[in-house]
């Protein structure tokens, strides 16, 4: 877009991927856990600064061109480009996570603002349906304008943590780095982790019509990965400063907020996890909207405005039920299979398949 801002072309895709991945990602810190410290300290770090976040930008990169060359902005367009006939895969794939998703997001609300506010559990699921609802019928622009916003507010966030935790036991970091010795198992943990997250790239494409060359598109991708990584990095610093004791923890923020020992820094922390909450579930629903929205316009219509609510909350609304039954355990424990099913699906077609394209594409004509 002729019009577009410096931030938008290069750094918004970045913003808007890190504001979705980081619910599921890293937002307790028991992903964290998983994925990098079962490694040790050091190896842990490497995974996550050597391999996840360079995965992670080579795949948005190529999907970014890809999307700006075919000016598909919604998953269905464009894994007709990348898989043809298969392209409903994907979709197959990715309704079973939104499911699993939205489940968790509906439970996890319900008890922030049940332990840090002591208010009723419903509340935090009514005012996710209401915030969702609202940003999926005001669309893209808002949604894009809301992300970057609450992506400055985080990393501010994420930054005192880190200050805050070196302050108090930073030696404790440095000699957990130094002592550590990573073996080559930190490899697979990188790349799991980056293909655990992958799968909502497609998600946010609606943010590549602001790349107006190549040069845009593969920039912002190669960006991507560093700005949706760095909140995670200093969250894991201050997380290994009480390793190995964090280990067993189940929801390592917690555990490292009550050593801090403020109660208005855990309020303020909790809400803004709060806010990626939303963040992600908007930009899941908001990624079944521009699928539909393009369907109506191949059609010669256009999508009704109470379309996008609707959609939203009736997706809230199967997740909180999924949730209401204590099925959250149950299906999260099937995430690990649809994890290799976009690896397959998703991952290896756009660095095979997406790769061939591009190469096969002057820019100049893309």
């Amino acid at each position: 877009m002729a019009n577009s801002t410096v931030f938008q072309r290069y750094f918004l895709p970045g913003f808007v991927f890190q504001s979705v991945v980081i619910a599921g990602g890293y937002g307790t810190g028991r992903e964290l856990v998983e994925f990098f410290m079962s490694h040790g300290p050091l190896g842990g770090l490497l995974a996550m600064g050597l391999i996840s976040t360079a995965i992670w930008s080579a795949v948005c990169a190529v999907s970014f061109e890809l999307a700006r060359m075919y000016r598909s902005y919604d998953y269905r367009h464009f894994f007709q480009h990348l898989l043809g006939r298969g392209w409903f895969l994907y979709e197959l794939c990715y309704f079973a996570l939104m499911l699993i998703v939205l489940a968790v997001i509906a439970a996890a609300t319900g008890e922030i603002l049940r332990d840090s506010f002591h208010l009723p559990y419903a509340f935090g699921v009514m005012g996710m349906m209401i915030a969702v609802g609202f940003l999926a019928f005001r669309g893209s622009g808002l949604i894009e304008k809301f992300f970057a916003s609450w992506s400055f507010v985080l990393y501010s966030v994420y930054i005192v943590f880190f200050a805050w935790a070196f302050s108090l036991f930073g030696s404790d970091i440095l000699a957990s780095l130094q002592s550590s010795t990573p073996g080559t198992r930190w490899l697979l943990g990188g790349v799991e982790y980056a293909a655990y997250n992958l799968a909502l790239v497609p998600a946010i494409l609606f943010t590549i019509r602001h790349s107006g060359s190549r040069r845009d598109a593969i920039t912002a991708g190669l960006l991507a990965g560093p700005i949706a990584m760095m909140p995670a990095v200093l969250f894991y610093l201050a997380m290994v400063g009480q390793y190995p004791a964090i280990m067993g923890e189940a929801v390592p923020a917690n555990f490292l907020l009550d050593i801090l020992g403020s109660r208005s820094f855990r309020m303020v922390f909790q809400l803004v996890l709060f806010g990626t909450l939303i963040e992600t579930g908007t930009g899941m629903i908001h990624a079944v909207n521009e699928r539909v929205a393009a369907r109506f316009r191949e059609r010669g219509r256009e999508l009704p405005p109470f379309g996008r609510p609707t959609m939203a909350v009736a997706l809230l609304t199967a997740g909180a039920f999924v949730a209401s039954f204590g099925l959250i355990d149950l299906i999260a424990k099937g995430y690990g299979t649809l994890t290799w099913f976009f690896l397959v699906v998703f991952v290896i077609p756009v660095l095979t398949i997406g790769v061939w394209k591009i190469a096969h594409t002057p820019a100049e004509t893309a």
